[in-house]
């Protein structure tokens, strides 16, 4: 069963102080990449013990648009071997696919043994999305809550390490976000017209993101919800919570000893 430990400070090298953080609470940049970087170290001992010991890691990510889900999957992927660690994002489904069992074509991309899969939005699609937009049926909805903590917990019997993450953001920053896109000509391409509609519907999100949490958040597969407004604190303590959970060799405890209280909370 996983489990969060909280610390009423960050580690050492990052003092609450002025030098740490910015007058607007968010983490100074010199401070995260020091952060960062020693997290890294821990996160490329975790794939060396994944691969020598055949195990499998499957880490699903998701969030309102803008939450910062692709970065998040980045700061973990930074130094490890691209060989035995991959993210996935599928498109919406085709023809086919739309004639198949619904968890089938994600099923397809879990981890083989010695490998670390990240999933960029996952089968909790119709969780939010497409009920939120009508891309599937109200019983075609509740049918998936009838069967997705079943698929889970075999996953989970099976030997996989599963992890779920929901990056929370508010209204506000989900707006900024979405304007800081529109004038960055090297962002633009994130923008859609669903990212408008989602915006337009935030509260819907959020109503079905507390049913997400409610009906699965289990022991065998909780949801560990960020607080993602500040992407820099949501990453790190992403990385911190995943590697807590996991009894790899070599772990610097002294690194990974908790998670911010003020970031993450967990839904089991």
């Amino acid at each position: 069963m996983q489990k969060v430990i909280y610390t009423e400070d960050l580690p050492e090298y990052e003092e609450r102080s002025s030098k740490v953080f910015k007058k607007n609470g968010n983490i100074e940049r010199k401070f995260y990449e020091a952060a960062s970087l020693r997290l890294q170290y821990e996160l490329v001992k975790l794939q060396k013990w994944i691969i020598d010991n055949q195990k499998r890691l499957l880490v699903i990510f998701e969030g309102m648009d803008t939450a910062g889900k692709s970065s998040t999957i980045k700061e973990f992927n930074a130094y490890l071997n691209p060989r035995e660690a991959r993210s996935v994002a599928l498109p919406k489904p085709n023809s086919k696919e739309l004639g198949q069992w619904y968890f089938q074509r994600h099923i397809k991309q879990i981890p083989n043994a010695g490998e670390i899969v990240f999933f960029d939005r996952s089968w909790y699609n119709r969780a939010g999305i497409e009920q939120i937009f009508g891309f599937c049926t109200q019983e075609q909805h509740e049918h998936f809550y009838r069967q997705v903590n079943g698929v889970e917990e075999m996953l989970v019997d099976d030997g996989i390490l599963f992890f779920k993450f929901y990056l929370n953001i508010s209204k506000e920053t989900q707006q900024n976000r979405i304007k800081d896109r529109e004038n960055n000509p090297l962002k633009s391409w994130k923008l859609s017209e669903l990212d408008y509609k989602s915006m337009e519907k935030y509260h819907e999100y959020e109503v079905l993101r507390d049913k997400m949490f409610r009906l699965s958040g289990t022991p065998h597969a909780p949801w560990c919800e960020l607080d993602a407004n500040d992407k820099k604190r949501a990453r790190l303590n992403a990385v911190r919570y995943l590697l807590l959970n996991i009894a790899y060799e070599g772990k610097d405890e002294s690194v990974i000893n908790g998670v911010d209280e003020k970031i993450v909370r967990l839904h089991a």
